[in-house]
């Protein structure tokens, strides 16, 4: 089974009324309909993973099956094992839960040019079947990445032992992992499957980010995921940073959080230069209006 599976628009445009609780936020049909288009738009992009990108939007604004019409036929003549994963992530996401075996028989293969996106994906959207291939992988991988997410769909998807494990891998990682680079991908795991502890290791390491602009947001986002008032405070503010990169990530986590007061700069964003940036802003905001 599935395991735990147009012009500027202004910030009148959204609508939450004093008092509405958070999960009461509702998008005006203007602001929804440029969200769609912003989508759709993207989603026959030959940016590939912007395009799958829109693909994961698509589905959040309950538009599945139009997302399963159009990657069941890129599943078919796609060839890269990458971005073979990329589709049938956003195949299972849309409902298609058989399509997890592409991911697992390009994580089993001896090809490892997909291993990394196989198991990372796998981590976004679960599987049908056993775990066992994940487990190798985090036991015997001499590589750290895939290591990492191995351990990363072990410690969200599986209980007993092996998810035991593999989050106790991951904390560790987290506060003994010298390079930058490598920390925060763990920061980046912890803070939607962990606790407040893992705000506390999050926290722990911002001096670490050697003045390094994308390790510091990815903390700081980290924390705002798991409630801490200064990374909220860190995520509005770069959801204006000049880095498109930076303000694209703020998004996806905006959205993640239920951080409402993000809402006019994600309208705003929904007009920005950048495709990336312009759908995980229209993602964040039907990620508000559920």
């Amino acid at each position: 089974m599935i395991l735990k599976l147009l012009s500027v628009v202004v910030v009148s445009t959204f609508l939450l009324s004093a008092g509405q609780a958070q999960d009461a936020f509702k998008l005006k049909p203007e602001v929804k309909s440029k969200a769609l288009k912003v989508l759709r738009d993207g989603l026959p992009s030959d940016e590939f993973w912007p395009s799958i990108h829109a693909a994961e939007g698509l589905t959040i604004a309950r538009q599945g099956d139009e997302v399963k019409r159009f990657l069941e036929l890129k599943l078919k003549t796609e060839k890269d094992d990458q971005r073979r994963c990329g589709i049938a992530r956003e195949l299972v996401r849309a409902g298609d839960v058989a399509r997890s075996s592409v991911m697992m028989n390009i994580l089993k293969g001896s090809e490892p040019h997909g291993h990394v996106h196989a198991a990372e994906s796998l981590y976004k959207v679960g599987w049908e079947g056993d775990s066992a291939p994940l487990e190798k992988a985090f036991a015997e991988t001499d590589d750290i990445r895939l290591r990492m997410m191995a351990a990363a769909a072990l410690a969200k998807h599986s209980d007993g032992k092996a998810g035991k494990d593999a989050l106790a891998y991951l904390r560790k990682h987290l506060t003994s992992e010298p390079d930058p680079a490598l920390f925060r991908l763990s920061a980046w795991v912890l803070c939607r499957i962990g606790d407040n502890r893992d705000r506390d290791l999050i926290r722990s390491r911002l001096k670490d980010a050697n003045d390094d602009p994308m390790v510091h947001a990815f903390l700081e986002h980290g924390l705002a995921a798991l409630g801490d008032p200064d990374g909220k405070k860190a995520l509005l503010r770069n959801l204006k940073s000049e880095d498109p990169a930076i303000r694209t990530y703020a998004a996806v986590f905006a959205g993640e959080s239920g951080i409402v007061e993000a809402a006019p700069d994600l309208i705003q964003q929904l007009n920005n230069e950048n495709l990336d940036a312009r759908i995980r802003a229209a993602q964040a905001l039907f990620e508000l209006s559920k």
